[in-house]
């Protein structure tokens, strides 16, 4: 029973000794990493190793703070193109604070789109989830809640495209970071 759960871990299925959930090939380990800068960590493939373990340490510590720079500067980008987009109406149309307003709900919406409302379907044709199950999965990922109920690509009987992986690695960071101006918006008009 040991040799299973080991040979498991290792990523051998009942398939036949093969590592059919792509585990730590190249789509893996990047979404490995990108699960651990940004402190999801969904529980699903760790270091098995204490070399590994170790390095993980390392890589972590490192990581995830300049995963937060990277995080904070593709927020500023995205915001200084919303405020740009703002400005140039504002000054076309003559408009004053309608413009801000609109692009900013547009910026808003649009994002809404691409980072909660569409990955769910890409969810549901690759993992065989329901919407609504992808939508829980782009909500508690995208704020690093990551229980690990659910994780994409690990469904031993489905055949996941080499890009898929990396595809939501990108969709991570790129929603994290539209997620923090979300919530640190929300949070000014709290305040």
């Amino acid at each position: 029973l040991q040799d299973i759960i080991q040979a498991y871990k290792s990523g051998i299925t009942l398939q036949g000794n093969s590592t059919s959930l792509g585990r730590w090939d190249f789509s893996g380990s990047f979404f490995f990493s990108i699960s651990t800068i940004t402190t999801i960590g969904y529980g699903n493939l760790s270091p098995s190793t204490a070399a590994g373990r170790v390095f993980c340490i390392f890589f972590a510590l490192f990581g995830i703070p300049l995963n937060l720079v990277l995080l904070n500067s593709i927020g500023q980008l995205m915001l200084s193109g919303v405020q740009h987009c703002a400005h140039h109406l504002e000054e076309k149309f003559h408009w004053q604070k309608k413009a801000s307003l609109l692009i900013k709900i547009c910026a808003l919406l649009t994002c809404l789109l691409l980072f909660l409302l569409l990955p769910p379907v890409l969810f549901s044709a690759k993992e065989g989830w329901s919407y609504e199950e992808g939508f829980y999965y782009s909500f508690i990922t995208l704020t690093t809640i990551g229980f690990g109920d659910y994780v994409i690509g690990m469904n031993p009987d489905r055949t996941y495209p080499s890009w898929y992986k990396n595809v939501v690695s990108l969709w991570i960071l790129f929603g994290m970071a539209w997620l923090a101006l979300v919530i640190k918006f929300c949070i000014n008009l709290l305040e």
